[in-house]
Parts: C-alpha cells; structure tokens; sequence
C-alpha cells in the first residue's frame, strides 16, 4: 500500500469537520499501538512532510522497556525517523465520545527506504515478492477475544462479565445465540463501528467459552490492508469494550481452564487470470496447494516465534486444545495446523491455525505467507493427510515453551531471508530479552509452589 496523499486528509476533514483530534500510530515489533495525537491543522502536514517519531519506539518490549541490544537507543542518539501516514487507512474512532479519526503511519529512513525495524515493512517485503511471480495472495484473518469483567481485570484475577440483563456466563457452550443475545448490545456496537470504519466484517460466533467471540473479517485480495484491518479491528473490540464497561483481551490464554483465543489464517491466491491456484477438480489438488502445504509444514517450528511471540502463547499448546502440536495437514479437520477447506473447489483454500490472537497480525501474515513461498519456490511435498484424530496420530515436535521456539528461530536462514535480516534481527532481540526479564521475575505462583516445599 502506497504512502498516503494530502488530498485523502483534506476530503476526510472537509467531509468531518466536527474532527477534533487524530490518533497516529504504527503498530511495534510486540504488536503494541505507538504514536501521538494529532489536531485537524497538523494532519494535512502530515501527509505531506510525515511526522518525526524515535527510533527507539521500535527497540521496546510489550511493556515498553528499552532493549539496548538492538542497537536502536544509545548507538542512534534516540534519532527521530519520519512516519508516514498509509494510504486508505485514515478512518473514524467511533468509540470516543470526542469526534476522533484515528490513522496508521510506517516508520521511513531519512534516504526515503523502509526503517528495518516496522513490521508492515516486513509484510510489504513478502508481498512484493508475490507480485513479482505474478501471484496475489487472497487472505482473511480471524481474530479470537474475550470480554471480562472490568474490576476484575484490574485485579489480576479476571472473570466472565455480567451482560446487562444480569446473567453471567459460565458455562462451556459452542456457538450459543444466548451468549450474542444478552451482549448483543456491545455487539451491535462492535458491528456498527466496524461500518463506520470501512471494516469488512461478517459472521459473529460465541466461541467454546464464557465470554469469549469471534468476528470473521471477509476474505481480500489486499494482504496488506487485511493486516491493517486485522490492526484496527483489534483497537475496535477494544474500545467498545471499554465504552460498555468490559475489558477485552486477545492474550492468547487468559484462563487456564477455559480455551485459548486464536488467529486464523485464511489464504489461498491467484493469477493474472484470477483463478484460485488451489481450486484442482474435484477432490485432486494442484500443485500450488500441494508445495504450499509442504512449505508451512517445513517452516512450522521455526516460525513459532513469530506465531506464539509471549510467555503466555504457550499455554495454548495442549493436546485436544484446538492448538497444534506438530505440523500436519487434513481435508476439514480442526486437530491439525493446516486445515484444507471443504466445499466448492473454486472456494479452496487453506486455513492456518498456529498463531495465537496475541501474535502481530503484519507478523503473522507475513510469516505465514513466506511459508508458503518457500513451499512454491522448492516445490515441497506435503506429508500424509491426518485421517481423524491429529492429536493422536502425531509426535509433538514443535517449540512447545518460549525459550525454545526463540533458539529454533534465531538459527533460521527463512526468517532472515523472507522477512529480512534487520528486522529478524531486531524482532528476536526484543523479545529474548522480553523472555529472559519474564523468567527472571518472582511470581505468587513461586511462593505458593516452593516457598514451604522447596
């Protein structure tokens, strides 16, 4: 997606005059919204000149500590670069009750390149390469949350919410229209904004637990802006969730009993013809769906870094959990990673169900979408389609705990190649040191396990 133009800001103004203040903000290697607050005066300069920001705002952790290591702090003299507003995604905040627009903007090199350390710039790097081959990619992302309880979340000890009819849920029911109707207001809400803010999204779901939905964004043939609305979606349910009073969380597994809240990837692609290179006839598969199928297999363990990136990702790993173990593929069949779509077969694609809904979206479909690239260019071959059960006709083989998945990615030659060796680098910097302060900190959980056994 290009740079925006001034002449997008001056029609939005003109068009909303009543704008009171935009919220600019690139999305960090964590995943964390950074940025500063704009008045209507300032955002046509912004397209035409960008806005200085740190470089060092690309150096943090997900709780907004310095890491030094990356090189981005100390040794640049916390320089500013210049971050540009993205085109097309200047659109409302609807959840404010100030008139609020809110905008993405990437982070620039002063020589006019791409800062290494962005992740959309990451995401960009694959894309391009797609449309190099003459290939554009046809994705969805599917986003998992859960609605809390507000005091209780604030507590560090966070439970189901109370819907305003009173009722409270509790229970493990699939896809039960009770649950949408007493927070359909919230709902109505979240669907409303997602209009207001040009979002496509479609079909509502309650998921296997209390309080926790999912809202499918409709398939696209912009990977780009598929992320970028992936981005905004996520500060939508958000700030609903505030203005109603709840707490909404996408952390991948906020309660250890109840079930963890994914990111699902729907991809398939076409040609400059526009046909679907995974449709086949009738049962068979093509090649493209075959080798790309066989890439995310080979690639699956060293990606689990960038698919499952906190501490807390991997408590969503257990087996019959919904969550993969070990790399596998299957024709309609949620025990395995790769799940290949039944119905019609000009419908066909693949749905990748690693990531957590706490992983980077720009990340995420990056990483997913090299993958399969990998596939493609060496033609890789899938292993045997998993009949039935995948939890138990497979050897759990991938990173199962942070430290490991982080060992298993920084040696990865694909990483470095697909998403380049800069923001690799950066990226497995930040969150090694993330995952070292993590593990160096005393929990309740120490005292309550070791303190009077130890």
């Amino acid at each position: 997606m290009a740079r925006g133009h001034e002449d997008e800001a001056a029609a939005f103004l003109a068009e909303h005059p009543e704008t009171v203040q935009i919220q600019a903000f690139l999305t960090d290697p964590s995943g964390v919204a950074r940025g500063k607050i704009l008045r209507p005066e300032e955002l046509l300069p912004a397209y035409r000149d960008g806005r200085p920001l740190p470089c060092s705002i690309q150096s943090l952790d997900i709780l907004g500590e310095d890491v030094l290591e990356t090189g981005l702090v100390w040794e640049e003299g916390d320089s500013d670069r210049p971050y540009h507003p993205v085109a097309g995604t200047l659109t409302h905040a609807p959840w404010h009750d100030v008139p609020t627009a809110q905008l993405i903007i990437e982070s620039w090199e002063r020589d006019g390149s791409p800062t290494p350390s962005d992740p959309r710039h990451a995401l960009a790097r694959v894309v391009d390469a797609y449309r190099a081959r003459g290939l554009t990619p046809i994705v969805a992302i599917e986003l998992e949350f859960y609605l809390m309880d507000r005091a209780s979340a604030q507590s560090g000890k966070p439970r189901p919410p109370t819907a305003p009819n009173g009722f409270t849920p509790s229970h493990l029911q699939a896809c039960l229209m009770q649950d949408l109707e007493d927070f359909s207001g919230f709902l109505n809400d979240v669907y409303a904004g997602a209009k207001r803010m040009g979002l496509p999204a479609r079909t509502l779901i309650s998921e296997y637990a209390p309080g926790q939905f999912e809202i499918v964004l409709a398939h696209g043939a912009d990977a780009m802006r598929a992320a970028d609305d992936a981005i905004l979606y996520k500060r939508l349910v958000k700030g609903m969730a505030e203005r109603h009073g709840y707490v909404a969380t996408f952390m991948a597994k906020p309660y250890a009993d109840l079930s963890g809240s994914g990111m699902h990837v729907h991809v398939s692609f076409s040609d400059d013809k526009h046909e679907n290179l995974f449709a086949g006839e009738g049962n068979e598969f093509t090649p493209h769906l075959r080798h790309a199928i066989g890439g995310l297999e080979r690639t699956m363990a060293e990606s689990m870094a960038v698919f499952a990136p906190n501490a807390n990702s991997y408590r969503r790993f257990r087996k019959n959990s919904y969550a993969p173990l070990a790399p596998a593929w299957a024709v309609d069949n949620r025990t395995v990673p790769l799940r290949v779509t039944a119905g019609k077969p000009s419908s066909r694609h693949l749905e990748h169900r690693v990531c957590g809904a706490d992983a980077n979206p720009y990340l995420a479909l990056a990483t997913v979408l090299a993958g399969i690239a990998e596939g493609l260019d060496k033609k890789i071959e899938p292993s045997a389609p998993v009949v039935g059960d995948g939890y138990n006709n497979q050897e759990a083989t991938l990173p199962m705990n942070w430290w490991r998945a982080l060992e298993v990615a920084r040696q990865s030659e694909f990483l470095k190649n697909h998403l380049g060796d800069g923001f690799a680098n950066i990226f497995l910097t930040i969150k090694e040191a993330e995952c070292d302060r993590f593990f160096a900190a005393v929990t309740d959980l120490d005292f309550d396990w070791y303190l009077r056994n130890a």
